[in-house]
């Protein structure tokens, strides 16, 4: 059997009303995008207009003209709030030739009879190609190779009580990019396949009508041809990543989508930030009305808290965004650790007039206390050492790409839990909201990611001094996730270049995205992010250092990585150490001496190896993150022999069976079982 190729994975309560607001800006109509079928066309800086303001002494995330709201719509309904679900059959059509928009297939009238139907969500990978999840299927063949423009068109009957409502049209992720229109009227662009966005829907939504939703998403091919001899890759400096990546880049409505009218005053967003027996919560409002509202906000911290609901006055000029700060103690709230993954639920309530007058808006969220520390090369958690057992993972599966079910996430994570890790790396993406969730409810430490991988120089000066992609995915990243105690390390970037004499325009790109995550993180997660080498010339910049390693695979011997991890603890003796990667492949059933590479034995031995290597020094090394859990699927130009399908990990990729790794795993992290 042909052994299969890899890419080099280098190449007493204290409440405060509102401080100050900020009016909504102007957000102007967005030109409508054209392009061909290879390379869709880029505005001037990232389309969403993804940026931060100080709003009375908190830094808020708005996008589109309004503050980024919380998504918690796809699994929370609030009392005060209506949501119309568009996880349905659509109407849908591929867009090779990118006709689409001067045939005007986003208009109400256009006859879409004759279309094909598709699921949202899903990924259109799946729509049309058998054996996509085996080794032995041809590789390059079906609508998992389908790049360029497809769009998708419902009809969706607007209930006439939503006139006096702030609307929003929600989408968890579409990929790569997507264009909305309502009626004809073109909403927005979204760019970046892993991120929730949501689109105000403003005049264009006509309340007691059937209206036309039609969105276009755009996939960039990741060669000209996938199954020539030497493909040739298609790049575009814009996009992240901007050129093919050894993932699977799935296409489409992937995640829930939903339309929710809101409180025209309404809580956008709830940070809270709960350490030391302590809740500080920021309460973000928006008032979309045309006069000023003048009442009151009460926080109530949860049963469990110990702690009676605070009110506060919450005043918001007309058209504008305030924050309502409140700090209250919170003395009987158990922590949350991974042992003991104690979660609460805070509840706010916007009243008008008087704290018990009318319900204007109510939103809830979850959040754990907890105290995250570095000391002395250490990470701490509640005051003792954290040692972090994990596991790089992809989001996806053979039935369904990266568009999961709920019980195909419990299935996955639950691998997770059985081998005994306790931590998991997004790699390299933000994942649903239910992953973040369920890692709450379990106890399982999470590394956050977003898609900054192998970029070049050109690229990293490009997003930092104009185009602004990067920061935008840092921004949300850190502004959807920050309530979720088991989110303990933001990663900025994976394998990406260094520019030489001292690295300027790299150092400058890791200081952007670092300065946005800190900006909006009130708990001041670590920093940190996945190198392509232990001397990387901004480690001084990150809280925790990281770096991917594959000795005795791609370079060196095992047992070099040792003396390595010494020599950057000398060189930075205060900071921890993380192995964001480290890995090598077999083919499931291939036996031999663990010293013939591809069989089970081998693949084995070299993770007992470098376990040995770091757990030796958890001193001062914070863990050991295996790539990866599960064999995944590649669209770039290699493993074509064996469909696509990489076999680094634990289990394969479609039956999710175990190979050797996965008990040496189990019992190099669990000793004493």
């Amino acid at each position: 059997m042909t052994p299969p190729t890899h890419p080099s994975r280098r190449t007493v309560v204290t409440a405060l009303g509102a401080a100050g607001f900020v009016a909504l800006p102007a957000w102007p109509s967005t030109a409508h995008a054209a392009g061909g079928p290879v390379l869709d066309t880029h505005p001037a800086t990232e389309p969403s207009g993804t940026h931060v303001r100080d709003v009375g002494g908190t830094n808020v995330v708005f996008r589109y003209g309004v503050v980024l709201p919380a998504f918690d719509g796809w699994r929370t309904h609030e009392p005060t709030r209506e949501y119309l679900s568009l996880d349905r059959r659509w109407r849908f059509r591929f867009d090779p030739r990118n006709q689409g928009l001067g045939e005007s297939w986003q208009s109400p009238d256009l006859d879409d009879r004759a279309w094909g139907l598709v699921d949202v969500p899903s990924a259109w990978d799946l729509l049309d190609t058998p054996g996509f999840g085996s080794q032995t299927a041809p590789f390059g063949k079906g609508t998992a190779f389908a790049d360029g423009y497809a769009w998708y068109r419902t009809v969706v009957d607007v209930p006439a009580s939503w006139r006096a409502r702030h609307v929003r049209i929600a989408f968890l992720a579409a990929g790569y990019s997507a264009e909305v229109w309502l009626d004809g009227v073109h909403l927005g662009k979204h760019e970046g396949a892993n991120s929730p966005f949501a689109l105000p829907v403003g005049g264009a939504l006509r309340p007691g009508t059937r209206q036309t939703l039609a969105v276009r998403v755009f996939r960039r091919a990741s060669y000209t041809d996938y199954t020539a001899t030497t493909p040739q890759p298609v790049t575009d400096d814009h996009e992240i990543p901007y050129k093919p990546v050894d993932y699977w880049p799935y296409a489409g409505l992937t995640r829930s989508a939903w339309i929710e009218a809101v409180p025209r005053v309404t809580l956008a967003k709830l940070l809270v930030a709960g350490a030391n027996g302590r809740l500080e919560t920021r309460a973000i409002v928006e008032n979309h009305g045309d006069s000023d509202f003048d009442g009151w906000l009460t926080l109530d911290p949860g049963r469990e808290s110990g702690a009676r609901p605070a009110v506060v006055p919450a005043r918001i000029a007309a058209r504008s965004a305030g924050v309502v700060r409140v700090s209250v103690g919170v003395p009987r709230a158990p922590r949350w650790s991974p042992a003991a993954p104690h979660t609460l639920t805070a509840r706010a309530t916007l009243t008008a007039r008087r704290p018990s007058g009318p319900r204007v808006d109510t939103f809830s969220t979850r959040y754990g206390i907890r105290e995250l520390t570095i000391d002395d090369a250490q990470l701490r958690l509640n005051g003792k050492p954290l040692f972090l057992k994990g596991l790089n993972w992809h989001e996806e599966t053979a039935a369904h790409g990266r568009a999961m079910t709920p019980a195909e996430y419990d299935r996955e994570l639950g691998h997770i839990t059985a081998v005994g890790a306790n931590f998991i790396r997004n790699c390299v993406y933000n994942r649903h909201p239910y992953v973040y969730d369920w890692a709450d409810e379990h106890g399982v430490l999470v590394m956050d990611d977003i898609d900054t991988m192998w970029l070049n120089t050109a690229q990293e000066k490009l997003q930092t001094e104009r185009y602004g992609l990067a920061r935008a995915l840092a921004l949300t990243m850190a502004w959807n996730q920050h309530n979720h105690p088991s989110v303990i390390l933001w990663c900025l970037q994976n394998e990406s270049e260094t520019d030489p004499d001292g690295a300027p325009v790299y150092r400058a790109w890791l200081a952007d995205m670092k300065a946005a995550v800190k900006a909006v993180d009130l708990t001041a997660r670590p920093v940190t992010w996945a190198s392509n080498t232990s001397n990387d010339p901004a480690f001084d910049l990150a809280d925790v250092i990281g770096f991917n390693e594959y000795f005795g695979y791609f370079y060196g011997k095992d047992a070099d990585l040792g003396p390595t991890l010494d020599a950057v603890h000398a060189k930075y003796p205060g900071k921890p150490i993380l192995i964001t990667e480290n890995g090598t492949w077999s083919v499931a059933g291939t036996h031999g001496p663990d010293t013939t590479e591809g069989t089970e034995e081998w693949q084995a031995a070299r993770f007992t190896a470098h376990w040995t290597q770091v757990a030796e020094r958890s001193e001062f090394v914070a863990g050991f993150t295996y790539w990866v859990l599960k064999d995944y699927k590649q669209r770039a130009g290699y493993n074509q022999s064996y469909n696509g399908i990489s076999v680094m990990g634990l289990l394969t990729f479609a039956e999710e069976r175990p190979k050797l790794v996965h008990e040496a795993f189990r019992k190099a992290v669990n000793p004493r079982s």
